[in-house]
């Protein structure tokens, strides 16, 4: 959620662009950079970031399985294991030896 102190005019964060990097990586939190008081662009620490896109990766991970599961307790027909591991690889970038 982004904070009422986290919100910038361009202006600023380009007068004072190591500031705002600092408090960046400080707060891990992401910066709404405004342009004529309107937002115009998210801004945020790479370690956050990426952060962030673990924790969508893992959601969407168990997003699916639950699918698969509820799907197999109604008595639809399943995937393979052998399909589910290829997908995972496919999925992780790993390729089989």
């Amino acid at each position: 959620m982004v904070q009422l102190n986290d919100i910038h005019p361009l202006t600023g964060f380009l007068r004072d662009h190591k500031a705002h990097l600092e408090r960046l990586a400080a707060t891990g939190r992401p910066e709404v950079l405004t342009v004529n008081g309107k937002a115009r662009v998210v801004v945020q620490d790479a370690e956050a970031y990426q952060k962030l896109l673990d924790a969508l990766d893992s959601a969407e991970t168990e997003r699916i399985v639950r699918e698969r599961l509820a799907a197999i307790d109604r008595g639809e027909a399943g995937v393979p294991a052998e399909q589910v591991m290829a997908d995972v690889r496919k999925r992780l970038g790993i390729k089989r030896k």
